[in-house]
């Protein structure tokens, strides 16, 4: 399992609306083959997995798959039917399929047909997986990311005119890979009209994996932007919706719901963030700690006042640089 949650990792970003999922083909004590879903429309991962063995080798073998397999036609054939037709024996999995109407169908179809299921295998680390489009399934909004470079004192701005970017070349470098495992980047007008940001995906990895440009999406009260910002007139340009008047929830709704955005990453600035805290809407915060202190002039991270404190879930913290980059999951109790 835990080599089919290394496949799985490889999709995060890449299959919105669908999950990414990861599969791995065992006979005996030997790993035939591995697989991971590449794509919405595309083969699921234990059809990937099981694409270049030949029947001889997939007769009698043990799946290993991330999350449960799907059970109804949907743009592919049911995995259930695939693994049956295979001539698969055994079919172990981590997570559960979070929609109610088939959470354990699969294992129930399987069963019946005289194939041995397991499941919750790992199933934490699985569930970390497909934690964002559990959400997306279940109640129709997007998982959202709050991403900023922060000054020790919690400024996302220098003083003065020092410059635009606080966190180092190291840290924008990892931000840029974060960008990959995220549908949508959202900001406000203000962040536009000071930054005139490029938002655009710069992990090579993710893009050699087939992953698109993210959305990018700007929140305006006005609708007056400045037409020669970047994501307005570069190739990308396409990618690039602009919400008037609309509130945060409303715009996260419908990004989900219209656009199929599964994940959305939350780049500033402190007023989009503090109404984005304020009102619930993170899922996750990934911070940059820069060693340096801004003063009062600084624009705040969360420039709004917030009902009680938020805390983060057993954050991450890792030297990125000179920086600390603290990442969690958001406590809301």
């Amino acid at each position: 399992m835990r080599l089919a949650l290394r496949e799985a990792r490889k999709a995060v970003g890449l299959t919105s609306p669908n999950p990414p999922v990861g599969c791995v083909i065992v006979k005996g004590s030997k790993v035939l083959a591995g697989g991971y879903h590449r794509c919405a429309g595309g083969p699921h991962a234990e059809v990937e997995a099981m694409a270049g063995l030949k029947a001889r080798a997939l007769k009698g073998a043990t799946a290993y798959v991330t999350l449960e397999p799907c059970s109804t036609h949907g743009k592919t054939p049911p995995c259930v039917d695939a693994l049956e037709e295979a001539g698969i024996a055994r079919v172990v999995y981590g997570s559960k399929d979070p929609n109610p109407g088939h959470n354990g169908r699969a294992g129930r179809i399987l069963k019946r047909r005289g194939i041995k299921v397991e499941g919750g295998v790992l199933g934490e680390s699985c569930d970390a997986v497909v934690r964002p489009w559990a959400k997306y399934i279940s109640t129709g909004m997007p998982w959202v990311i709050a991403k900023a470079a922060t000054s020790l004192d919690g400024r996302l701005t220098r003083p003065g005119k020092e410059g635009q970017w606080l966190s180092s070349k190291a840290s924008r470098a990892d931000a840029g890979k974060l960008r990959g495992e995220v549908d949508a980047i959202l900001i406000g007008a203000a962040t536009l009209r000071s930054d005139d940001p490029a938002l655009t995906l710069r992990d090579r990895a993710a893009v050699r994996r087939g992953k698109g440009q993210p959305l990018r999406v700007v929140l305006s009260r006005s609708g007056r932007l400045p037409g020669k910002a970047q994501i307005f007139t570069d190739a990308h340009r396409a990618q690039t919706l602009v919400y008037r008047g609309r509130t945060l929830r409303a715009v996260l709704q419908d990004l989900a719901l219209k656009h199929d955005c599964v994940s959305v990453m939350i780049e500033g600035g402190g007023k989009l963030l503090g109404d984005a805290f304020a009102k619930g809407l993170i899922d996750e915060a990934c911070l940059y700690l820069v060693p340096i202190f801004c003063g009062a002039k600084g624009v705040p991270l969360v420039d709004a006042a917030l009902p009680a404190s938020t805390q983060l879930l057993n954050p991450s913290v890792k030297r990125v640089g000179p920086d600390l980059r603290v990442r969690g999951l958001v406590n809301r109790v």
